[in-house]
C-alpha cells in the first residue's frame, strides 16, 4: 500500500507544560541501567539522547519512504524530498531564517569547514586577521588555521579572564585591529559561558568584520534568532539538538551564500555540466553536493519540532535551575576546582571541574561505576586548557530531561572516587 506524501515523518509532537516525568518518558535509553544502577546521563555536551519521536522518524524514513531526493519522479523520491526540504523549512522557522539560507551539512564541524574554505579562502589575503577567542571548540580554529596557511592570512587571539569570560580589553582591542572574520562561540563547550553575541556581532560589523558563531553548545539550550544575532554565518549540529547524528546546519546570510563558490563538487550541486563549462545550482543545493543525509534531515526536523513543543524557553530555564543547584553541590566537595563564571547569569547548564589528586579520566571511569555519564579529557579545546593550566577537565552537561537527583548521585560519586583515593 502506498503512503501518501509525507510532510514530517514524526509522530504529532504535543505542544504544553509538560512535565518533567513525562518528558523523561519519553527517551528510551534513559530506561537503561549502567553498571548495575539507573543511567544518569550527563554527557549531553557530547551528543544528546534521542526522544522516541526522533527515533521512530528515522525509522520510518527507511521502512517507508526510503530513496534519493530531487532527481526521482516516482512516489517514494517525492515523499523523501517533501521529507527533506520539510525538515529545512522547519529549521529555517526554528531560528526565523529563510529556508535559502539553510544548508544541510554532515555535523557543525563541515558547517564551519564550509565557510571557512568558499568564503574565507576567496576572502581572505597576506596579511588580512581572523579573530579568534581562546575559548573556541577545535571546529573553530582548525579550519581557519588551514585556511589562514593557505593564504597568508594571520590568527589572532580574544583571551578569556580568569572568571571564563571574554576578556573586554582584549575583545576591544582585537576588533580595533580590523579583522577580516571574527569566529566565536555562541557558548563555550568547557565553560559554559554564554557570550553576548548580539552586542558582539554588532560591534564586530562597526570593525569591518564578517562573523561566524558555533552554535554547536547554543543551540539545544535556548532560543535562537538569527535576525537577533545578525551574524553572516551560524553553525549548529542535529546530534545535541536532540536530533540524529551526521546531519548538521550552515546559516548563512543570502547575499554572501549567493556569492561563495561550491565546498565540494559533484551530484545535485550542478545547473550544467559541459566539457568546456560548469555551472551551478542556486543556494542552498550549490553546497549539497552528492545524496544528502536525508533520513537524518528528517529525524533533525522532528527534532526541531520536539524542541518546540517543548518551549526553547522551558528548556532554557529548566538547565539554568540545575546549573543553580549543581554549582554550589560540586563547591561543596573538597578540593575541586570550577571553571566558568559563577553563577547563571552568563552561564549554560555546562560544568567542567578539576578534582585535586584525581586525574579526570579516573574520575569519569569511578562515576561510570555509579551510573552517572560524564565526559573527561581536553574537550578539544586544548588552546582553553593551556589557558586554565590544567590537562585536561571532567565535565557535566545538562540537558532537559535531567534532574537533581542525578546531581545529588553526580555529587555522591564524586565523594566515592576521594574515598578510592584515599583523599578523606
Amino acid at each position: 500500500m502506498t503512503s501518501p506524501a509525507p510532510t514530517s515523518a514524526a509522530s504529532p509532537v504535543r505542544a504544553g507544560n509538560r512535565s518533567l516525568e513525562s518528558i523523561r518518558a519519553e527517551f528510551p535509553i534513559l530506561e537503561r541501567q549502567v553498571k548495575g544502577e539507573p543511567l544518569a546521563y550527563l554527557d549531553n555536551g557530547s551528543t544528546g539522547q534521542k526522544p522516541a519521536a526522533v527515533i521512530e522518524t528515522v525509522d520510518r524514513f527507511y521502512r517507508e519512504h526510503n530513496a534519493n531526493v530531487h532527481r526521482g519522479v516516482h512516489t517514494l523520491s517525492e515523499e523523501a524530498t517533501a521529507l527533506y526540504e520539510g525538515a529545512r523549512q522547519t529549521v529555517a522557522n526554528h531560528i526565523g531564517a529563510d529556508s535559502r539560507e539553510i544548508v544541510f551539512t554532515h555535523n557543525a564541524t563541515a558547517a564551519l569547514n564550509l565557510a571557512a574554505s568558499s568564503w574565507g579562502r576567496a576572502n581572505l589575503g597576506p596579511g588580512d586577521r581572523v579573530l579568534l577567542t581562546e575559548m573556541e571548540h577545535h571546529s573553530n580554529i582548525v579550519p581557519w588555521y588551514l585556511i589562514a596557511e593557505q593564504t597568508g592570512a594571520e590568527l589572532d587571539w580574544v583571551t578569556v579572564d580568569d572568571s571564563g569570560r571574554l576578556d573586554e580589553e582584549s575583545l576591544a582591542a582585537g576588533l580595533a585591529r580590523e579583522p577580516k572574520i571574527f569566529a566565536l562561540a555562541h557558548v563555550s563547550n568547557v565553560l559554559g559561558t554564554i557570550n553576548p553575541v548580539a552586542t558582539i556581532v554588532a560591534r564586530a560589523k562597526a570593525a569591518g568584520a564578517v562573523t561566524v558563531i558555533d552554535g554547536a553548545q547554543a543551540a539545544p539550550k535556548m532560543v535562537l534568532d538569527m535576525a537577533a544575532i545578525g551574524a553572516d554565518f551560524y553553525a549548529f549540529t542535529g546530534h545535541k539538538l536532540y536530533g540524529p547524528t551526521g546531519i548538521g546546519v550552515l546559516y548563512g546570510r543570502r547575499e554572501l551564500l549567493d556569492g561563495m563558490e561550491p565546498f565540494e563538487g559533484g551530484g545535485s550541486m550542478i545547473s550544467k555540466v559541459s566539457k568546456e563549462k560548469i555551472t551551478w545550482a542556486s543556494v542552498p543545493a550549490k553546497f549539497e553536493a552528492g545524496t544528502p543525509p536525508i533520513a537524518q534531515a528528517a529525524g533533525l526536523g522532528t527534532a526541531v519540532e520536539w524542541v518546540d513543543g517543548v518551549g526553547p524557553d522551558r528548556i532554557a530555564e529548566h538547565e539554568r535551575e540545575l546549573t543553580a543547584y549543581a554549582l554550589p553541590r560540586l563547591a561543596e566537595v573538597p578540593g575541586m576546582t570550577l571553571f566558568g563564571p559563577p553563577d547563571t547569569t552568563d552561564r549554560a547548564g555546562i560544568i567542567s571541574f578539576d578534582l585535586d589528586g584525581v586525574h579526570p579520566h579516573d574520575v569519569a571511569e569511578i562515576l561510570d561505576r555509579h551510573g552517572v555519564a560524564v565526559r573527561a579529557g581536553h574537550h578539544c579545546a586544548q588552546v582553553l586548557m593551556k589557558r586554565l593550566d590544567v590537562a585536561a577537565t571532567t565535565r557535566a552537561s545538562f540537558a532537559v530531561f535531567n534532574t537533581t537527583e542525578e546531581i545529588d548521585r553526580l555529587i555522591e560519586a564524586l565523594h566515592d572516587a576521594r574515598r578510592i583515593f584515599g583523599l578523606q
